[in-house]
């Protein structure tokens, strides 16, 4: 790759760019570090998120505020009951124009951007979600017989809010399969409130400055790809996803709390993540330590538990550890 011959240099990059981010980000965002992290990691992983957590955690003002530093457009979709397909694709128009007669011009929605929001997905029906995910799948949308292919890097963080479940379409889980990460924002520690209490401005009217360009983030993408990882850590990613099926499951635990385990685009998914998170961190090799830092937010919207461990009150959490666990016996 040209400019990028030297993997250490490139390492040292990405590293300084992720505190440069985190520090400008600092400006308008307080705490929240675990979830900007992964944020940051979904991006050079090129995959998409989940965000989970009521109302008034900053789901909007991180994701805007990402947009800025990394100089990427941005746009929010408000899904609703009476959203349709073409409120997000787009659609084309009959226009009269002067000499030239009638013809049709293509209208672009907001799926046409680098960094889209879309806000409480799961309250929109199975036919306007499927617009989003094909969007998701292909990074182009097809309309009328012809393709529209989407702006680079093109980066999806969709929210869902736990608390109200009334009128909502759950996502079916080949959908949720399209997701790199499910993520959860918790509440601000008692410190960090009284800090966000005290702020005199609003933190959207802070102005952020560029950290790196898209063109750099692209390179970065690239880069993370070509990243060395050992036959033994693939392994141990097999290890784990294998652990969170019954059928394959060597202990009981597995077996009697989960119906369906995770498929092998997990695999894939833990094992790009995992360099992307190595790269973050300034290191050119894949740890343990890394796969241990994605796995979670990679499996948990994976795994389907049945009515024993529901009934146990059981989480995916519960599952995951205990696959991580019986990899690490090994």
């Amino acid at each position: 790759m040209e400019n990028y011959q030297d993997p250490e240099a490139v390492i040292s990059a990405i590293h300084k760019s992720k505190e440069d981010i985190l520090q400008e980000l600092s400006k308008c965002i307080i705490g929240q570090k675990d979830v900007l992290d992964l944020l940051l990691i979904a991006l050079l992983a090129e995959g998409h998120c989940i965000l989970h957590g009521v109302p008034g955690l900053a789901k909007t003002l991180i994701v805007q505020s990402l947009a800025k530093v990394l100089d990427l457009s941005f746009s929010r979709i408000q899904f609703t009951p009476d959203l349709m397909p073409a409120d997000i694709t787009g659609t084309e128009i009959i226009e009269d124009r002067p000499g030239k007669g009638k013809s049709f011009s293509f209208y672009k929605g907001p799926i046409f951007a680098n960094i889209v929001l879309a806000d409480e997905i799961n309250r929109t029906p199975p036919k306007t979600q499927a617009a989003l995910l094909q969007a998701m799948q292909e990074k182009a949308v097809t309309l009328y017989g012809k393709t529209y292919h989407l702006d680079l890097p093109f980066f999806v963080l969709a929210t869902e809010n736990p608390i109200e479940q009334e009128g909502t379409y759950m996502l079916p889980e080949a959908q949720l399969d399209r997701f790199l990460f499910n993520i959860d924002l918790d509440y601000p520690s008692f410190h960090e409130e009284v800090q966000i209490a005290s702020r005199k401005t609003f933190f959207s009217d802070q102005k952020l400055k560029k950290i790196i360009g898209r063109d750099e983030l692209h390179k970065y993408q690239q880069f993370i790809e070509k990243i060395p990882i050992s036959d033994k850590i693939i392994e141990y990613v097999v290890r784990i996803v294998n652990s969170t099926r019954p059928q394959n499951a060597t202990d009981s635990f597995i077996k009697e709390n989960t119906a369906y385990g995770a498929g092998p685009r997990a695999s894939q998914n833990i094992v790009i993540a995992a360099k992307a998170n190595a790269a973050l961190h300034g290191n050119y090799s894949v740890t343990k330590d890394d796969i241990r830092k994605v796995a979670y937010p990679i499996l948990r919207h994976r795994i389907i538990l049945n009515f024993t461990a529901i009934s146990a009150k059981l989480s995916t959490r519960d599952v995951i550890q205990h696959a991580i666990g019986e990899a690490d016996r090994h």
